[in-house]
């Protein structure tokens, strides 16, 4: 599969120009409560697929959905697990992935450690209630991994273990928080967070969903920007959405069905 470059991104939008549809656009009225319900996915760097689809497989019964050639990056597989319908852990092997662990940067030691800003400490995955966390518990200890817990936070009940590359993982029940309960005043001082800015977080403001689409921002140092390569982002951010989504879109599936 060929790489996503400047070039190969403006290619891929001149061919789709001569056939071009229109993105999708919203149809029908939309809840100004919308947010995100779950996590799709949560993309994890590997350099071992076979050793975390075994893993998840084996010790957690979480199966192999997907494994394929990751759309748009060179050389490099897309794997994913189920932990339901609409709730995934997609694994990501790059050939240039680098398997060194270091703790405090690149690795939580442990599900309280430290880490880097905007890395990943532990992963938490939801079942219904106590008896399944205890459940999980003796599934994952029956395959000889080691279980900390259970323990009652109160908001939730959880267990503690580790995977494969140095995961910190967790799995818990527990759901609708409290906010009332949940949010320290104290804690809340010391993140510098005033009476009213925590009344907005607590109550985020509606979602507004107009007839046109709203226009692409212009670039800004300031906000969060993902990182490509000089030239490339400015042509991403550049294009249309439907030019995106002709040009970048890849919908077929590896393997097609047969009757």
């Amino acid at each position: 599969m060929e790489p996503i470059t400047t070039e190969v991104l403006e290619m891929s939008i001149n061919e789709a120009r001569s056939a071009i549809s229109a993105a999708p656009t919203i149809e029908g009225p939309i809840r100004p409560d919308l947010r995100p319900r779950g996590v799709n996915h949560l993309a994890i760097s590997t350099t071992d697929m076979k050793a975390q689809l075994t893993y998840w497989a084996d010790v957690l019964g979480c199966p192999t959905k997907a494994l394929y050639w990751m759309h748009g990056v060179d050389n490099t597989f897309h794997g994913f697990v189920e932990l339901s319908g609409d709730s995934y852990i997609a694994f990501v092997q790059h050939p240039d992935n680098p398997s060194d662990i270091e703790y405090g940067v690149t690795h939580a030691a442990n599900p309280g450690a430290p880490v880097t800003g905007g890395a990943t400490q532990h992963i938490a995955m939801h079942v219904d209630t106590l008896d399944e966390v205890l459940a999980m518990r003796d599934r994952i200890r029956s395959h000889g991994i080691q279980v900390m817990g259970p323990i009652d936070h109160g908001m939730i009940k959880s267990i503690y273990f580790a995977g494969p590359e140095g995961l910190n993982l967790e799995v818990c029940c527990g759901s609708d928080i409290d906010e009332n309960q949940w949010i320290d005043p104290d804690v809340q001082a010391l993140c510098g967070i005033s009476g009213d800015e925590v009344e907005r977080l607590k109550h985020p403001d509606p979602i507004e969903s107009g007839e046109q689409p709203v226009a692409q921002p212009s670039t800004d140092p300031s906000k969060p920007q993902m990182s490509y390569p000089t030239g490339m982002y400015e042509a991403i951010m550049g294009a249309s959405d439907a030019d995106i989504w002709n040009g970048a879109s890849e919908a077929t599936p590896p393997v097609p069905l047969t009757e």
